[in-house]
């Protein structure tokens, strides 16, 4: 017994020991490696750091076939832009740190370019958790909870009108919204989703399937998975008529058969737009369409697309010397609060996809909004290099998805550069006017992607160090593209804006994905999405000086030579000297 004893205490000791050796070594191990990492963090950081406090990516943004602004600004004899340049000339020594100088793109600048999207996207988060609280100080909802029901969204009941918000999803939110725009019923799925109607779905479920968290209230229940939690929000109804957009379309050609084109149809004595635009609401029609005593509902279709506006003059009561068989040829179009829900269904690509297609765009160059439309014309999320918290918020799922993960039918980009490029099969690539682009790009860097930055941002000395670094990379980005891309689409933001329909065809096609016309008007009618800017703009505000324009000027010469280069239509012309 006692020599057992004797062996035990033999084992613990040596165990204790074997203990204390393993934690010494691993307390060193440790202490080893954070001073090898604090050491290389203080080496990158000097080496790294910009000649220009003011901006953290300046001069990461150069361009292959691009020369010093400062160099275009003060032109030697004999100089000239490069277009077919393998890579940049070796600076002076004595220029190497001047502010203006653009330093070659490499991995580790890229890195940092990268980090500054993150960044500016980490700042826009005390504005959303601001937007949070206020939020959850705001009234408890006052409508009427009317159980958990099933979800189908093929067939789904509540379709009017579609909502994301997946960080900041509340109840009261979801009934106001539904409010606004004059629906009876306020569904929440999901804990984030938002769906609107003026119909119950027939099938009710269990009260606890009914079990996820509203994202921005804890405590509340918003639906659960293919469940919906709905409320009447007839309460609130009376009071948010007063707020309800109703816009005028125009004045168009009716078609040959009212009745056959449009579903819905009421005939009222002293008939009134409200009156029409009521009626079509409560239907959940988009469209409301007066004809004397006669109102109509319904969609854009092949029948009535909405492209060939006619005379306000034709439509009116007043016109001398018009019959009454001459206006009835023509009809008033109003658009109701109702969502045009026929292209708002969304999915990941089932199996992934063989091409890898990037849609490529400087910053501020409609990147959010090309992909709205892709999105909605295909029925297919977009990916994305980067992850905008913002953009998921609001229903970009495509953001949170791995972007090689191939589950979506394009990847959004603002990588330039060989190793960058040559990673995608092909790419739809955006060029916007680069007076435009800048001024987005800066408003979204100060005031968010909805939002516009204030007089002291534009007059501050970070207003022309942004246009001297990112004049620069908006041609670089272009040039990069044409130079190293594998097969390409050029979409002119202009062209796309002007001509939506047909240039939306194109991309569609190019994507390898076939859709219907109603879809493409559905998309028409929704085309600003949940992105259009709001707030005070300033009106004819110029903010370039003549340095500035004489910059960007020869930038734009450059890229529109390269595209003629390469076969492509040239810019189009309003980009060209101001």
């Amino acid at each position: 017994m006692a020599k057992a004893f004797f062996r035990l205490q033999k084992f613990l000791r040596r165990t204790q020991f074997l203990l204390f050796f393993l934690t010494a070594a691993y307390l060193m191990a440790g202490s080893l490696l954070l001073l090898q990492r604090t050491r290389l963090v203080i080496q990158q950081g000097s080496r790294g750091t910009s000649p220009n406090p003011a901006l953290a990516l300046p001069d990461e943004m150069t361009g292959v076939g691009l020369v010093d602004p400062w160099a275009l600004q003060n032109p030697r004899p004999g100089a000239r832009l490069l277009v077919g340049m393998d890579g940049p000339q070796e600076p002076a020594l004595e220029q190497r740190h001047s502010p203006r100088w653009l330093v070659s793109r490499n991995s580790e600048l890229r890195q940092l370019r990268r980090r500054w999207f993150h960044r500016f996207i980490s700042d826009q988060e005390p504005m959303q958790t601001a937007g949070l609280k206020a939020m959850r100080r705001a009234a408890e909802h006052k409508g009427t909870y009317m159980g958990c029901f099933t979800d189908d969204s093929k067939e789904r009941t509540l379709k009017g009108a579609v909502f994301y918000d997946l960080r900041k999803m509340t109840v009261a939110h979801c009934q106001e919204a539904c409010a606004e725009r004059a629906y009876s019923y306020a569904g929440l799925a999901y804990g984030a989703e938002c769906y609107c109607g003026n119909r119950l779905p027939t099938t009710a479920a269990k009260p606890e399937e009914c079990n996820s968290e509203c994202k921005g209230q804890k405590g509340s229940v918003c639906g659960g998975v293919n469940r919906l939690s709905i409320y009447r929000v007839e309460e609130l109804r009376a009071g948010a008529r007063r707020r309800r957009n109703v816009i005028y379309r125009g004045c168009f050609r009716a078609p040959d058969n009212l009745t056959d084109t449009f579903p819905a149809s009421l005939i009222q004595p002293n008939l009134t737009v409200e009156m029409c635009s009521e009626f079509c609401s409560k239907k959940e029609f988009p469209l409301a369409v007066i004809r004397g005593q006669e109102c109509y509902c319904g969609y854009p279709t092949g029948r009535f697309s909405l492209r060939d506006g006619a005379d306000g003059l034709r439509c009116s009561s007043s016109t001398p010397n018009a019959s009454s068989t001459a206006r009835a040829k023509y009809c008033l179009v109003y658009q109701t609060p109702v969502q045009d829900t026929r292209c708002t269904d969304r999915k990941f690509l089932t199996t992934k996809s063989k091409v890898f297609v990037a849609l490529s765009s400087f910053p501020g160059a409609g990147n959010t909004w090309a992909r709205h439309l892709i999105e909605h014309a295909t029925g297919y999320y977009t990916g994305s290099y980067y992850f905008d918290g913002a953009l998921y918020n609001k229903g970009f799922k495509g953001e949170k998805d791995h972007w090689r993960s191939r589950r979506t039918i394009c990847v959004k980009t603002h990588e330039s550069g060989k190793t960058e490029i040559e990673m995608f099969d092909s790419a739809i690539l955006l060029i916007r006017n680069p007076y435009k682009s800048l001024m987005a790009e800066f408003n979204r860097k100060y005031a968010g992607h909805l939002g516009y930055a204030t007089d002291r941002n534009w007059k501050s000395k970070e207003w022309p160090d942004f246009v001297n670094s990112y004049a620069s990379w908006w041609a670089s980005h272009v040039l990069d593209w044409l130079k190293y891309g594998k097969r390409l689409l050029i979409v002119h933001y202009e062209d796309l804006k002007q001509s939506l329909i047909p240039k939306l065809k194109e991309m569609v096609e190019f994507l390898n994905v076939t859709v219907t016309e109603d879809r493409l008007l559905c998309v028409e009618n929704n085309r600003d999405g949940n992105f259009k800017r709001s707030g005070a703009k300033q009106k004819d505000f110029e903010p370039f000086t003549q340095e500035m324009k004489d910059l960007i000027n020869r930038y734009i010469l450059t890229v529109d030579e390269a595209l003629r280069g390469r076969n492509f239509t040239g810019l189009p012309r309003e980009y060209v000297p101001r």
